[in-house]
């Protein structure tokens, strides 16, 4: 028989981590749409829980809307397999100016800050920053959650239209005459805290892929940094690479 899976994550509910299991389950088509799932019983044998650590996970799902549970005839799946893996994080320079097919930019707050020495690894802080909190939607969900700040000097030149319509790196690219040398950009992985959640429409601590990047100056000056928090569930990192024998050719 196989092992019990281990819930023993220190801060998560039992119930929050097997529903993320279940949820899992679905949107890979390993419970496919109209199927019966396993009984409580079953589910409780074999995830090692009590009945009704099951019955919470399972009334998460249901709320979803991915389940529907019938008495004497039992659960089935009513909501279908997600569209796996629709949003790409470029990792290259035009890729990132361009704006996701269909996607909705919203600003939920906007201030000015003088002090973001301690959140950046690249470049020379300018004097203050325009702080932009954008949340970025595509077919009524959300998948970005992103903090952007745009050095202050150039936030005059920049049209406002730009902040719900533009990428943020292509805001920066697109002011005139503009001295921009370098970008960096990095990725890690982490969860999903409170905040996240809620306007992501996620589970608390569900997997979100965290991307940096850096718009720099011929003199190392930083004018943009953007932090974003992308759902874990829709985001695929594609790198092209050349065959071995492509290596020398520009």
């Amino acid at each position: 028989m196989r092992e019990p899976i281990d819930l023993h994550r220190r801060g998560v509910l039992r119930y929050v981590q097997l529903a993320a299991l279940f949820r899992r389950k679905i949107e890979t088509g390993e419970w496919s749409k109209g199927a019966q799932i396993p009984t409580v019983i079953e589910l409780a044998d074999e995830c090692g829980v009590a009945r009704e650590t099951i019955r919470q996970a399972l009334n998460i799902l249901q709320r979803e809307g991915l389940i529907e549970r019938h008495r004497a005839k039992g659960t089935f799946v009513t909501g279908g397999q997600r569209e796996q893996l629709w949003l790409e994080l470029s990792t290259n320079y035009f890729g990132l100016l361009q704006a996701r097919d269909g996607a909705e930019i919203e600003v939920i707050s906007e201030v000015r800050r003088t002090n973001i020495s301690g959140a950046i690894e690249f470049g020379r802080p300018m004097t203050s920053y325009r702080h932009l909190k954008r949340r970025h939607w595509r077919k009524g969900e959300p998948y970005l959650l992103a903090d952007v700040f745009i050095a202050e000097e150039l936030v005059k030149l920049i049209p406002r239209s730009a902040f719900t319509r533009k990428t943020a790196l292509k805001i920066i690219a697109d002011v005139p005459d503009i001295d921009l040398a370098d970008i960096e950009q990095t990725m890690s992985i982490g969860a999903a805290d409170m905040e996240m959640a809620e306007l992501l429409q996620m589970q608390l601590n569900a997997p979100v892929a965290y991307v940096d990047r850096y718009a720099l100056s011929s003199k190392g000056d930083l004018l943009l940094f953007a932090r974003g928090a992308y759902r874990g569930d829709v985001v695929r990192l594609n790198i092209k690479l050349k065959p071995k024998d492509d290596q020398s050719k520009p």
